[in-house]
């Protein structure tokens, strides 16, 4: 049996470590760089990951093609894919991992099934993957074996239920406990910070919330460079919750706060600089704040 060529788009921080790893394990990666940075760019060399001049070529290379974007991106990427499917006539199957609701996946899976190809919905917990063992890609849809087949090449494939949407939905209730709160923390350290009262309300902490506090307040320093992407996926956990008849506000909050953070130069740090302290990122936020200047939330 011959080994499967993989296709991802793109390659981001999870793309190119999701790519190195099957790579690093032998396969055969490609990706198409169209429009992309030259830090994105730079990031499939070191990666090892071919490149495709173009997604009609990706798709007549791949067996199986992994969406690893931003989830603003999400759709119109599977509308591009679709076209080349449709102007070259090749089939293949399209995963789609990234973090949207099971709403936007059905309108993904639409657009991939008429141009006559396979879906499988996907959906991350985890950093990056590594040798560690960290990450998991849950899938769920009436056939994933194409992305199980992943499983034997280093990557941690788990399915999760037989209806496309069920990996999303996962991803967003997840997502929920974890950005979503880190989105509160970021708040409220932000409003004590403004309130003169940082120190009392750390104080407190060692006293009564010892047990999780240092965990929320370690996620923050790495959150700013991530925040312009993440309102997308807070958007998409909110509409997520409204189509169950649950309230969407506190999410769509999250989403204002992400939105906030990433009106500043924190943002515009790249996962290659270290991140700040935490006290240089509440300082930089409550400056923000005092200045007036960011958008209504």
């Amino acid at each position: 049996m011959s080994l499967p060529v993989v296709g991802i788009v793109s390659p981001g921080d999870m793309g190119t470590a999701i790519g190195r790893v099957l790579r690093d394990h032998g396969l055969r990666v490609l990706t198409c760089l169209d429009g992309r940075s030259g830090l994105t760019r730079l990031r499939a060399s070191e990666a090892g990951l071919e490149e495709a001049p173009g997604y009609d070529n990706l798709v007549t290379e791949v067996d199986l093609l992994l969406s690893v974007v931003v989830p603003a991106e999400a759709l119109s990427v599977a509308k591009l894919v679709a076209g080349s499917l449709r102007s070259t006539g090749a089939r293949l199957v399209y995963a789609d991992c990234n973090a949207v609701s099971p709403q936007t996946v059905g309108k993904i899976a639409s657009v991939i099934k008429e141009a006559g190809s396979l879906f499988v919905d996907g959906g991350i917990i985890g950093p990056p993957p590594s040798d560690k063992g960290n990450t998991r890609i849950y899938c769920s849809g009436p056939d994933c074996s194409a992305l199980e087949t992943l499983g034997g090449f280093g990557l941690d494939i788990r399915v999760v239920g037989p209806s496309a949407g069920q990996a999303s939905g996962l991803k967003m209730v997840y997502a929920a406990s974890t950005k979503g709160t880190t989105a509160l923390w970021t708040e409220l350290l932000v409003a004590a910070k403004a309130l003169g009262l940082e120190e009392a309300l750390a104080n407190e902490f060692s006293l009564s919330r010892s047990d999780i506090s240092h965990v929320l307040t370690d996620s923050i320093p790495s959150m700013p460079r991530r925040s312009r992407r993440w309102i997308g996926e807070m958007e998409e956990i909110a509409a997520t919750f409204a189509e169950l008849g649950l309230t969407p506000l506190m999410l769509q909050g999250a989403a204002a706060m992400f939105r906030f953070v990433g009106e500043t130069a924190l943002a515009d740090q790249t996962s290659r600089q270290p991140d700040p302290p935490l006290e240089s990122v509440l300082e930089a936020l409550a400056g923000h704040l005092r200045d007036g200047s960011h958008a209504d939330q």
